[in-house]
């Protein structure tokens, strides 16, 4: 009843729009409900959500209704409240940002507006080069072109607090959407001074901190190696470009289907450089232009994927753990040949991310801060970094979704630099006749190898997100393995842990230094799922990461009823096995067990591994592995 009467309020209020109101008109029952079971969902990254009419949509009311709250909040906490806007070329994105820019002046809050489409990062930039209180980036990042989203900065140009968000929550349901917003007229508050459009020497500015990021102090490299660039539809056409020119790169070929800003995405339904088929056309411009580098960034340019030639001439794209690992160990080793190093230096990186990357940090001298999924915690950290005066110790941060920032002068991660990075990074190495392939493979064969795969599900509308909650339940339900590894501990963020805040967030901690994450989505209607598999080399770890992921498919097909009856069937063959080849744990076995938690896996003393695992989780695992022993020297592999 409730849905049934938020509808018809919008279908007699909701005509200022007329393509929402169009499709009100059109609705059936389904959409609907769709549309109307929950109000799209205010959190640390702001809003996203799909286009369209409806409470759980992105529209010019719902981005009113929250730019109203937010006003509201900045009142409370700012005497002269002031905000940066800035967009992208997504669809509708220029209104939404026209929309919020005229709620904020309607309350009295001071904004400054990019005149044209931007990156993300020169949001966070303009917010502090500007002292503005708050920064907001209409955008949904890499998602299709259906979405569009509304994503918030404090006053340091990093992404809202947990708490921040929260208050801004409350600000925002204590709202009538078509009651409680007060607006007024963009182009009238540009005429009236209300509204201010960002001069071009903050953009000049910005340009000029990415380029001040160089790590060659003097150095002399090839910088006209071939590079194939693709801004995907989005923004970074002009400041990548700006960016490399002015520091000599001028052998640049722009992909010409994507180069100018379109929100269809005609060319890549899914303007993601995580995902190979965004990255096809590019790699056809490579081919054709027999290219060093392709280089491509996601629609608001916070990410950015590249792809090298490897030895047979074929073009083989890097995943966002590569690249990252690659810039830390070229800047880390540029800092310490030319004495530029700070002191205390620190990398930070999410727990998603590649434990290599903790390694060639600890190699170098750095300290490591591991934070929770979302650069918001890396800008977060920086910002800590800067309270203690220690901004410069700052060295390099990364998350496994290609996201790099090399400076502390924005708070969030930077496609411009990254981009820009890794040109500097590969025209070095071919310099000496290296590629990054090559390095690749010594990192590999200093560290060992390390497999990263993400697996995303997706779940839509409400008994999707309900079905999602539910497998997260059962993640909880005490799993004993993942593809044969034995769970070494598990770590839950939902109460906070590790002093980062709570977070609906597990890791598996596994045998040999591998491990698995699952958490939903904070931006999309998916349950995430990333392997991390350290091996001797590719072919072991591709094998683990295979078993893992068969695993986790079958289980996602499962109801929670089957997964159960499965436990139980497997329990039942275990016990019986285990009796047929008299197995038998001892005291002494257990001791030994804990005494390798302590030993290998840095746990304090016996009361801290037992508050982690049971005795009696203990002994099972010692059980089922005398069991694969005993079984195993009776097998023949083949």
């Amino acid at each position: 009843m409730k849905i049934k009467k938020e509808y018809e309020r919008w279908l007699a209020n909701a005509v200022a729009d007329t393509d929402v109101a169009a499709e009100l008109k059109a609705m059936d029952y389904v959409e609907v409900e769709d549309a109307f079971y929950r109000d799209l969902a205010f959190g640390t990254g702001g809003l996203r959500g799909v286009i369209g009419a409806g409470t759980n949509r992105m529209n010019i009311y719902t981005v009113a209704k929250a730019s109203q709250g937010l006003a509201d909040y900045l009142k409370k906490h700012f005497k002269e409240p002031s905000v940066a806007i800035g967009y992208d070329s997504r669809i509708k994105s220029d209104v939404f940002a026209k929309v919020a820019a005229g709620v904020f002046a309607a309350n009295g809050v001071s904004v400054n507006i990019w005149p044209v489409l931007m990156p993300v990062p020169t949001v966070s930039f303009a917010t502090r080069y500007l002292h503005t209180s708050a920064g907001v980036m209409v955008t949904a990042s890499h998602n299709p072109g259906k979405y569009n989203g509304y994503k918030v900065y404090g006053a340091d140009g990093c992404q809202i607090t947990t708490e921040a968000a929260a208050e801004i929550l409350a600000e925002i349901e204590k709202l009538d959407i078509f009651v409680d917003v007060k607006t007024s007229n963009f182009e009238a508050g540009v005429a009236n001074g209300s509204i201010r459009y960002i001069p071009d020497e903050v953009y000049t500015a910005f340009v000029e901190q990415v380029k001040s990021q160089s790590v060659l102090f003097g150095e002399n490299v090839n910088k006209n190696v071939a590079i194939v660039y693709s801004p995907l539809n989005g923004t970074g056409l002009k400041p990548v470009t700006r960016t490399l020119q002015e520091m000599g790169y001028t052998n640049i070929t722009v992909v010409k289907e994507q180069e100018q800003p379109d929100g269809h995405f005609p060319t890549c339904p899914y303007p993601n450089p995580e995902i190979k088929e965004a990255m096809a056309l590019g790699m056809e411009y490579a081919r054709k232009c027999n290219a060093d580098l392709l280089l491509a960034t996601d629609p608001d340019c916070d990410r950015v994927g590249i792809a090298v030639k490897n030895k047979a001439g074929e073009y083989e794209l890097l995943t966002g753990n590569q690249t990252g690992m690659l810039l830390l160990d070229y800047i880390c080793s540029q800092r310490i040949k030319h004495g530029k190093m700070p002191a205390d230096p620190v990398m930070i990186k999410t727990i998603v991310t590649m434990d290599m990357g903790e390694q060639i940090a600890a190699h170098y001298g750095l300290r490591t801060v591991n934070v929770l999924t979302g650069f918001k915690f890396i800008g977060e950290q920086i910002g800590k970094l800067e309270q203690l005066g220690k901004a410069d110790s700052y060295v390099f941060g990364f998350e496994e979704s290609y996201g790099y920032l090399t400076g502390s002068y924005v708070r969030d991660k930077d496609g411009v630099d990254g981009a820009y990075m890794i040109c500097e990074m590969f025209s070095y190495y071919a310099t000496q006749g290296i590629s990054l392939l090559d390095r690749l493979d010594e990192l590999y064969k200093t560290y060992g190898y390390c497999l990263n795969t993400l697996h995303s599900y997706e779940f839509d509308g409400s008994a999707g997100f309900a079905r999602m909650q539910s497998i997260m339940q059962a993640f909880r339900g005490g799993i004993k393995e993942f593809g044969g590894k034995k769970v070494v501990r598990l770590l839950d963020y939902v109460q906070g842990l590790d002093g980062l805040p709570k977070s609906d967030v597990l890791k598996f901690l596994l045998e040999d230094n591998c491990s698995l994450v699952v958490r939903p989505s904070g931006t999309e209607p998916k349950l995430k799922i990333y392997i991390s598999v350290s091996a001797e080399n590719k072919e072991m770890a591709e094998y683990f990461g295979m078993s893992v992921s068969d695993f986790i498919e079958q289980y996602y097909e499962m109801s929670l009823e089957d997964y159960a009856k499965e436990n139980l069937k497997k329990q039942c063959v275990q016990d019986l096995l285990l009796k047929e080849n008299s197995i038998e744990i001892t005291d002494a076995d257990v001791d030994e067990e804990i005494q390798y938690y302590i030993d290998e896996l840095g746990y304090k003393d016996k009361k801290e591994v037992l508050s982690a695992i049971s005795e009696d989780e203990i002994h099972s695992e010692l059980q089922y592995t005398k069991l694969m022993d005993a079984l195993m020297k009776e097998t023949t592999i083949k």
